[in-house]
């Protein structure tokens, strides 16, 4: 799909962006802002300003469509540096002093990852935007507060190595790494790097992907503007059931009623009005479908 794919005359849409490091991900919101002229825009997913790669932007009333991405799997490729820890994780945070890992074995290594991929418990890095009593963790780990998050269920589908490197005592890896939604890399360096005996944190990250969509089919943040702007039915069609729609039946969806169709069940149908625009996100069982989220009928019937 090309970023020409947009709807003549729609405000809305969705924009897949490759960040740039230095930056934050609220940046990348505020160029879009001013390039697209207008004040609603929001992202699915954070990156780290030391992180590059895919980030996603819904613009306008494509923002309703964020929660529906922020689930979605991710692929990333990052460089670990075991024989140094972080207080961060990364290489943003104060390093501890070097460790020797000249007997860390590539055997023993491959054992580190197996533990921890497939389905793990993973504690969040500490300076990490999850909120406890209200606050960004990292607001509170830096103000000096010790910070203890809770553990969650994280799917690590892929956890390759592809290079190391070792110098100095000092061995990074290249890996690739395939998750679910509300992984942090960042935990997986530590983690890895504990196991070993010798410390790690992050020295690199790229999202290369999230669900379908790819960061090879991203803009640069200098290049955001209308005409990359994706249309919101060719974005929800790449995720879910297509189901196109009468004019009658868009008007009594608009209105929040059921309706009935001739589809499989699904949790997420996209319904399309007869303009190609998309109406709103529907779930379908025994033949009835019923709203999850509506656009502006301004929109749908424009």
């Amino acid at each position: 799909m090309s970023a020409g794919d947009t709807e003549p005359g729609g405000s809305g849409g969705i924009l897949l962006v490759d960040k740039p490091g230095g930056i934050t991900s609220h940046d990348v919101v505020a160029r879009a802002r001013r390039a697209l002229g207008t004040r609603k825009v929001g992202h699915a997913g954070t990156l780290d300003p030391m992180a590059t790669g895919l980030l996603i932007l819904g613009a306008d009333s494509s923002t309703r469509l964020l929660t529906f991405l922020v689930g979605l799997g991710k692929s990333y490729q990052a460089t670990i540096r075991l024989g140094q820890s972080s207080d961060t994780d990364d290489a943003d945070g104060q390093l501890s002093e070097p460790r020797e890992t000249g007997a860390v074995t590539r055997a023993a290594i491959d054992a580190g990852i197996a533990e921890l991929s497939g389905e793990i418990s993973q504690v969040p890095s500490t300076f990490s935007a999850i909120k406890v009593d209200g606050k960004r963790s990292y607001e509170l780990a830096r103000s000096g507060e010790a910070v203890e998050l809770k553990s969650r269920a994280v799917t690590i589908s892929r956890f390759d190595v592809l290079a190391e490197r070792r110098d100095n005592g000092i061995l990074d890896l290249d890996v690739v790494v395939d998750c679910s939604s509300g992984t942090y890399i960042r935990a997986l360096a530590r983690d890895l790097g504990a196991g070993l005996g010798v410390g790690g944190h992050l020295t690199a990250l790229r999202r290369t992907a999230i669900g379908p969509f790819q960061v090879a089919d991203a803009v640069a943040v200098d290049a955001i503007d209308r005409a990359a702007v994706r249309a919101p039915a060719v974005v929800a069609a790449q995720l879910f059931p297509r189901l196109e729609l009468g004019q009658q039946e868009i008007t009594e969806l608009t209105q929040g009623k059921r309706i009935t169709v001739e589809v499989p069940d699904a949790e997420v149908v996209a319904a399309v009005a007869p303009s190609g625009r998309l109406a709103g996100l529907v779930s379908v069982k025994k033949g009835v479908a019923r709203v999850l989220v509506n656009f502006p009928t301004a929109e749908v019937l424009a």
